[in-house]
């Protein structure tokens, strides 16, 4: 048994989150997108490099009408989790949004103020998703990936959860890191290194 990990998929309203958890679990995608109703907990397990993983996964959407990034609706439950239990977090934007990055930009920040003295840092993994809209996207991939990986040191990777594309890749990616996180190395590089292939399949 490899042991439990928890991960956040945190974002603004529509970017995908729900989407992309589901193509990893169930490899499905709904044509019709329709809001969360509240925060959801899925908990596969999952086979990465011959051990076993019990993963919890929270889709952090909140319902209601679209939080601040200061909103509690995109947060743990005080008495559940908290940021400061959270292995991994991957922060979803919409590659046609530049509001959505600005909002995965604050979400960022926040994980990063709340994190206490002395923990150890969970890695960041920003995801681009619709790569499938490519042509309506509002900024240079090249640029961006740059400026996450530099600027905000965090992982950086594009998606679409509609065709299934670097999902899986994904969370064997986050996986990885999460698990390599005590060691000495800057956690932008140990996510950016762990490209190379790796089984990763549920059980």
């Amino acid at each position: 048994m490899g042991g439990s990990l928890r991960v956040a998929v945190l974002g603004a309203p529509g970017v995908g989150k729900t989407a992309i958890i589901r193509q990893f679990l169930f490899g499905d995608y709904p044509e019709r997108h329709r809001p969360t109703d509240g925060p959801h907990l899925y908990r596969p397990a999952v086979l990465l490099d011959g051990a076993v993983y019990d993963l919890s996964i929270r889709d952090g959407d909140g319902a209601g009408p679209v939080p601040s990034p200061n909103s509690q609706e995109e947060w743990p439950d005080p008495k559940g989790w908290s940021l400061q239990d959270t292995d991994a977090f991957v922060l979803v934007y919409d590659i046609c949004s530049p509001d959505s990055f600005d909002y995965v930009k604050a979400l960022r920040q926040r994980i990063a103020e709340t994190r206490p003295a002395g923990a150890p840092e969970a890695p960041i993994l920003v995801v681009g998703n619709k790569r499938d809209r490519q042509r309506l996207r509002f900024g240079p991939r090249r640029a961006l990936a740059a400026l996450v990986r530099r600027g905000w040191r965090c992982g950086y990777l594009e998606c679409s959860a509609k065709y299934n594309w670097h999902v899986l890749r994904l969370f064997r990616e986050l996986l990885r890191c999460a698990l390599v996180r005590a060691r000495p190395a800057h956690p932008a590089l140990r996510l950016q290194g762990a490209l190379h292939p790796a089984r990763c399949t549920l059980m």
